[in-house]
This record gives structure tokens, C-alpha cells and sequence, in this order.
């Protein structure tokens, strides 16, 4: 059976600014140190199992000269270019239509464009042993991470110990993202996986079960498919996908069907959410500082400084995300760095779009 991957990279990325813009989103910036972008490691670590021409990106379309040139080998076909954003379930499911019509009931990958791995031959392993589980009747397959901290920024799997098919266990159900008390509980309990949101399905599988669990955004996508290698396809994309429902396929589907299976994922897997990250994923110094670029401190101690091209200099600086693009200087309190979006919102609110 054929495997194909979709990769979804139309998010903005805006925990990323300055040096992510709408122009150039996190996903094709590169954060370590071999000078990949993000969707290039993406595309690079799973061609072990998935050839180039079976791999599909959903991206607004906006970005699709920036997919051409960063993964040259992908066929303009199986660049999908959604008109609008609508979250998970209508990407997922117009890739999955893609899939379908091209390949049948081909096994499908859904992954993020815009995460990490540090062990790609384990990450291989595993997406090979949910492929197995994926081909058998109708299963649905989720990538757990096994937690070593009690995260509240990530949602939670909890599985049945009991039920397994090979090296999967049985979902018990999807939990919220938890407070950190409850996220101790989880962490000293076992039998909870942080929730990754990459998943491994037959085509069918998928688009059966948005058709049960999601009916209009059902009949929608079947318009799109049928369109799909036509004259006409563009013009039906471009009516039929701004009225899809705007939702999650974690709520739409994930929490509603019944047949689903999660296998503990341990190849080091970073969603990369913040600028912090970036301290995990390049390392610290002695001063627990993680620095690039033309960069001097005095006295200074936990920060994360990317430099451009004039000098920082940093006297007495702790637990601060310093960041220079040239055009817009970011320096923000660690444990702020979520607010970089509302930073955003004040550019628009002054006028200052050249800056977004």
C-alpha cells in the first residue's frame, strides 16, 4: 500500500517575530544550525518512507512560490493552496481528497511543517510502526510524545495499557490542556502522552470519518474532489473552501471517534512554540545564555540573544529574548514570549503593517 505524507505549513508563525513575517512565516525560516528550513527537515526526515512525489503541502496560497523553492522536488499538483485559512479538519481533509483521488486508499501522514525531531531514524521507526497499524481496517493512529515534564502548554492522550496492536495502545480519550497540578498528576500516573497532533490514517479512513462525525464539511470536500484534475478545479477550490467550518480536527474528529490508537513517541520531538525553543534546540553557555551573531555581555545570564548585523551589547540582561532583523529589534521577558503576539495587534492598531 502506498504512503503519502501531508504537511501543513499555513500557519504565520507570529511567536516569531521579528525575523518571522506574513512574507516569510517560522515554517521556511531556518532555526538550527545546518542552515535547513524547517519544512525542508521535515520533508528530508521522512523520505525513508515517503517519495517526494508523494508528499503534499497545505499552504495558503500566498506561499506557494516559497514551497517551489524550498522543496523543488514536490509536483506543483501537490501543492495545495487553501484560498483562506480554516484550521485542521478542512486542510486535512482536502488533502486527504487530494490523496484519494490520486492514489486511492493510499495510508496518509499528517505532520506539522514546523516542528523538530533530534532523532530522525527513531522518528522513522516509529511512523513505520503506525503505518502497520494504519493499513489494518479502519484504524486511526496518533503520534504520542512521552512526557518528561509537566507541560500545560500541550493537550494530553490517555491510553488503555491493556489494549495494544503491535506497538500501539487503544486511546481512552483526549484531555484538555491541564493545569500544572493536574499535569504533575498526569506525569507521576502514566499512561498520558502529550498530544502531537501528527497522525497516520488510510485516506478513506480519514474522509470516512469526517463525513459520520462532520457532515457539511463532508459534502463540501466531496465537491473539491470532484473537481480535482479538472479545468474547473481552481474555481471550485477558490467558492467552495472560505464556506467549509472553521474547525480543529482534534475536536472534530479525534474526540468522537472510537477506533484510535496512540504509540509513545521518544525521538525528541519539539513543536517549537516560542523563541524559547530556540535555547533548547541550539544549545547554552556557561551563563545558561544562548547567543548568535555580533553579541558582548557583562553580567548577564539566562538570555536568548540572535544578533543581525550590528552589535548587541548586553550589561546586567537575565531571562530576556533579545532578537534583531534589521528593520524591527524585539527584546522581550522570557517568560512573556507569548505575549509577542499582542505586539503584532498594537502595529496594526498604529498602522504599521510594513513592519508584519
Amino acid at each position: 500500500m502506498k504512503v503519502t505524507a501531508l504537511i501543513m505549513a499555513g500557519g504565520r508563525g507570529e511567536r516569531f517575530w521579528p525575523k518571522s513575517r506574513q512574507s516569510l512565516p517560522k515554517q521556511f525560516l531556518s532555526l538550527t544550525n545546518d542552515s535547513r528550513t524547517m519544512i525542508q527537515l521535515t520533508v528530508d526526515r521522512i523520505k525513508p518512507l515517503v517519495d517526494i512525489k508523494d508528499v503534499y503541502v497545505a499552504t495558503n496560497k500566498k506561499y506557494k512560490a516559497l514551497v517551489q523553492e524550498q522543496l523543488p522536488g514536490i509536483p506543483e499538483e501537490n501543492i495545495l493552496c487553501e484560498p483562506v485559512a480554516r484550521n485542521t479538519a478542512p486542510c486535512i481533509g482536502l488533502g486527504a481528497a487530494h490523496v484519494a483521488q490520486k492514489d486511492g486508499d493510499a495510508v496518509m501522514m499528517v505532520l506539522a511543517s514546523d516542528s523538530l525531531i533530534k532523532d530522525d531514524a527513531l522518528f522513522v521507526q516509529t511512523l513505520k510502526e503506525a503505518v502497520a497499524v494504519a493499513q489494518k481496517e479502519q484504524k486511526i493512529v496518533t503520534m504520542g510524545i512521552t512526557p518528561n515534564y509537566p507541560e500545560t502548554g500541550y493537550g494530553y492522550i490517555k491510553f488503555d495499557k491493556s489494549q495494544k496492536d503491535g506497538s500501539a495502545f487503544k486511546v481512552d480519550r483526549f484531555v484538555e490542556k491541564p493545569d500544572l497540578e493536574t499535569a504533575k498528576k498526569y506525569l507521576s500516573e502514566g499512561g498520558y502522552l502529550w498530544n502531537s497532533g501528527m497522525f497516520v490514517w488510510k485516506a478513506s479512513t480519514v474522509l470516512s470519518s469526517i463525513k459520520k462525525f462532520m457532515p457539511d464539511l463532508s459534502a463540501g470536500l466531496e465537491k473539491i474532489q470532484a473537481s480535482i484534475g479538472t479545468a474547473d478545479y481552481n474555481n471550485v477550490l477558490e467558492s467552495v473552501f472560505p464556506t467549509l467550518p472553521s474547525e480543529s480536527i482534534d475536536y472534530g474528529v479525534m474526540e468522537k471517534a472510537k477506533d484510535i490508537y496512540t504509540i509513545p513517541g521518544n525521538f525528541g520531538w519539539d513543536d517549537v512554540g516560542s523563541w524559547l525553543a530556540v535555547g533548547r534546540i541550539k544549545g547554552s553557555d556557561q551563563s545558561g545564555s544562548t547567543i548568535e551573531g555580533k553579541v558582548v555581555t557583562v553580567n548577564s545570564s539566562g538570555n536568548v540573544i540572535l544578533g543581525g548585523k550590528k552589535l548587541i551589547a548586553c550589561v546586567g540582561l537575565k531571562d530576556t529574548v533579545v532578537v534583531d532583523a534589521d528593520d524591527a529589534l524585539l527584546i522581550c521577558a522570557k517568560d512573556a514570549c507569548g505575549d509577542i503576539k499582542k505586539v503584532l495587534a498594537a502595529l496594526r492598531e498604529k498602522g504599521m503593517e510594513e513592519f508584519l
